[in-house]
């Protein structure tokens, strides 16, 4: 039996508005409807993160692009996405969950037709950004339905279907990208990719209104501008500079640039604590920085997701611009690890409970060992056989052991009136993750990759065993977060 918890047991100051029905009053399929809509959404924010990966060389050639403009055209929806991600669960506990699913879906949707015309690298790279400004006001409300509506088996079972969608739809972004740009119909190569949201985003514009609940609690939350305001300076000074410092040879900008970074990082956190101590509402709020194991689950899942994005990032240059594959063999390569993420995020409830806190560690190690083994075996020039395919199915189960289980245990131990924070920061610090990855091990690839196969296969090989690495290290933060 789903059991449900209600929104009413918030302590945010209200204000005046009808009180949602809980799901349950709906009935079994008004309740799966509305995890229907929210879900597809979500999945057509992930589908959209991963989709452009395929479509790289495509966009390369046609619209000329430099590494540093593919690296901000991938980057850049994940940089405002990840940076509004916390205002945007804040305005949905503003102005209602509904109404901010609505409104972003909308902007997303528009954003996805202009990416789609954009005619040259700065016109995609700014309608990017807008895509990732309305995917962080939709996206948030997914997770904070999900908090405010489900607890017990019930939450952990919506948040591994939740976590199997991310898995999902890196899978279908992959293999529907390079369906997409091989069909190439009528003449639109690598623009179909956003296109291809439009007609999703249309249909849930047109269900969504009607399906999720018209009336619906709200808080009188408030928005720290300030904070946002200096944290979008913290990331963009990190970011910039290993984007485009490589091409430039490291000029001295990009030194302070990454000298600015440190110092923004530090008057993001004095505005915090000077924000609470006036009684106000700090983007990361210091009582839900206090849930039992938060800071160490979002510091593990930084890292593992900067290997991520980074891994999928130079994995699709190099399939495509060193192997010469065709983008639908590109993206069936990456089906065995988005699969298995999947299979593992479906299904490590199965497992005693007794080894959750054992599993998670231990996944990290073998998404590790396989990530690590894969470059070393492609270093050598050498066509993706079914060892690596293997070994990239062994990354995605080690992953989704890691990924569903530290979410779920962590989330788990917030109060529901912190729901929305909670899950903001959470997201925040994936997308985070994703961004630095690709920023970083993007610069590293393509630093070490030079003009004949065999310069860019090693560059490959360098960039999986440091990615590898980098996961050791998340696997070690999670020994702690475990607990």
């Amino acid at each position: 039996m789903t059991q449900i918890l209600s929104p009413d047991s918030a302590a945010a100051p209200t204000v005046a508005a009808p009180p949602a029905a809980p799901p349950a009053a709906y009935g079994a399929r008004r309740t799966l409807a509305i995890l229907a809509v929210i879900l597809t959404g979500q999945f057509m924010s992930v589908l959209d993160a991963s989709i452009v990966n395929v479509a790289i060389p495509s966009i390369r050639q046609s619209l000329h692009t430099s590494g540093a403009g593919l690296q901000l055209i991938v980057a850049g929806y994940v940089i405002a996405y990840a940076v509004l991600l916390v205002t945007g669960a804040r305005l949905g506990d503003r102005f209602t969950q509904r109404r901010m699913f609505i409104a972003g879906l909308a902007l997303f949707t528009i954003a996805s037709l202009a990416c789609g015309l954009a005619w040259n690298e700065v016109s995609l790279i700014v309608f990017r950004f807008a895509q990732g400004v309305g995917a962080a006001a939709m996206v948030p409300q997914v997770m904070t339905l999900i908090q405010r509506n489900f607890t017990g088996n019930a939450r952990a079972k919506a948040l591994s279907v939740y976590s199997a969608i991310l898995s999902g739809g890196i899978v279908a972004g992959q293999v529907l990208g390079g369906l997409i740009v091989n069909a190439d119909l009528w003449g639109s190569s690598w623009r179909g990719v956003f296109l291809v949201n439009v007609p999703i985003g249309l249909v849930l514009l047109v269900l969504a209104p009607r399906i999720l609940p018209t009336a619906t609690q709200r808080f009188d939350r408030k928005l720290d501008l300030a904070g946002l305001a200096v944290l979008t300076v913290a990331v963009l000074t990190l970011v910039l500079p290993l984007v485009l410092g490589r091409e430039m040879s490291w000029p001295l900008w990009s030194w302070i640039s990454l000298g600015a970074c440190v110092v923004a990082f530090a008057a993001f956190v004095v505005i915090e604590r000077a924000v609470a101590a006036r009684e106000g509402e700090p983007l990361f709020s210091h009582r839900v920085l206090a849930a039992p194991g938060l800071l160490l689950a979002a510091a593990t899942l930084f890292v593992t997701m900067s290997t991520f994005g980074g891994w999928m990032f130079v994995m699709a240059i190099h399939l495509q611009s060193t192997l010469g594959y065709s983008a639908i063999r590109a993206g069936l390569v990456f089906l065995p690890m988005g699969t298995m993420f999947a299979l593992a995020s479906l299904n490590w409830e199965r497992i005693p409970n007794r080894w959750h806190p054992s599993m998670i560690p231990l996944g990290l190690v073998l998404g590790a060992a396989g990530m690590a083994s894969a470059g070393a075996l492609l270093r050598d020039g050498a066509d993706v056989g079914p060892v690596v395919l293997v070994l990239l199915g062994v990354c995605g189960v080690g992953n989704g052991l890691a990924f569903s289980p530290l979410m779920t245990r962590t989330l788990a131990k917030v109060p529901s009136q912190l729901a929305a924070d909670a899950s903001g920061i959470m997201v925040t610090n994936v997308q985070l993750g994703i961004v630095v990855g690709i920023a970083a091990f993007g610069a590293l690839f393509l630093g070490l990759a030079g003009a004949t196969t065999l310069s860019a296969a090693n560059a490959l090989g360098v960039t999986g065993i440091a990615e590898g690495v980098t996961l050791l290290v998340a696997a070690a933060l999670s020994v702690r977060a475990a607990r």
